[in-house]
């Protein structure tokens, strides 16, 4: 009984993989708003009614190519952040930046998919949230070591946003000051600002030499949160910032 029940989740295993990588195709094809149960199914030789076994409509199946493509963006920036000196906080922000542009770059369709124009009529459950924080709570573990450790340069909020600021911060990050808070968040945006303009076309003529520009844009973003590079420059020559 248990082989039949590992050779049955193996194949379910299998299948379920080949729905998804055909779904990820057809997201490159013809973007995610025409993502079609049928359209993967007849593809992949199977009837409708089977596909419906592993994913009961197209959210579901949208749902699962979310939080894929949130994970393997979360994996590759944890990857490249292990590699950089834990006692060296701005290196480490401006490498999960570069991981973060480097993913996008080599998956545009999924980064669109999560970063992108909303799905007409889809709405993200909360099931996404973990795979979607993942960058995100890097950067806040960067910035807390920093202020737990050598401290983080500060910055002054003005009296409209202090509200705001604390709120932002007993959610996000109760051990941090709200003014940090406030530059993580501006600058978790930007970030993905900067990702996405590149990405879809939005720097065409205008920055040329994209790679030493987006470092010494992550090195601004490290500056911004109140980081401090340790040693005389960011990662691979950029400046320093405010140098």
């Amino acid at each position: 009984m248990s082989t039949a029940r590992g050779a049955r989740a193996r194949a379910r295993t299998e299948v379920t993989a080949a729905i998804k990588d055909e779904a990820r195709r057809q997201l490159a094809a013809e973007g995610a708003a025409r993502l079609s149960l049928r359209a993967v199914a007849r593809e992949l030789g199977m009837v409708s009614s089977a596909l419906y076994r592993y994913f009961p409509s197209r959210d579901d199946l949208l749902t699962a190519l979310i939080i894929d493509a949130y994970d393997s963006l979360g994996e590759t920036a944890e990857a490249a952040h292990a590699k950089v000196s834990d006692a060296d906080h701005a290196q480490r922000w401006v490498a999960v930046c570069e991981a973060v542009r480097g993913w996008a770059l080599a998956h545009p369709h999924e980064y669109a998919l999560i970063y992108g124009s909303p799905v007409p009529g889809y709405i993200a459950p909360d099931t996404t949230v973990p795979a979607a924080s993942r960058v995100g709570l890097l950067f806040i573990g960067i910035v807390r070591d920093a202020h737990q450790g050598p401290g983080v340069v500060g910055s002054r909020l003005p009296a409209e946003l202090e509200p705001e600021a604390r709120r932002m911060a007993a959610e996000l990050a109760p051990d941090l000051p709200p003014a940090t808070v406030v530059a993580l968040v501006a600058a978790w945006a930007k970030l993905f600002g900067l990702v996405g303009f590149e990405l879809f076309g939005q720097f065409h003529r205008v920055v040329e030499d994209r790679e030493p520009f987006f470092r010494h844009a992550a090195a601004q973003l490290a500056h911004d949160v109140g980081l401090v590079f340790t040693g005389p420059t960011p990662p691979r020559g950029g400046s320093t910032p405010g140098s």
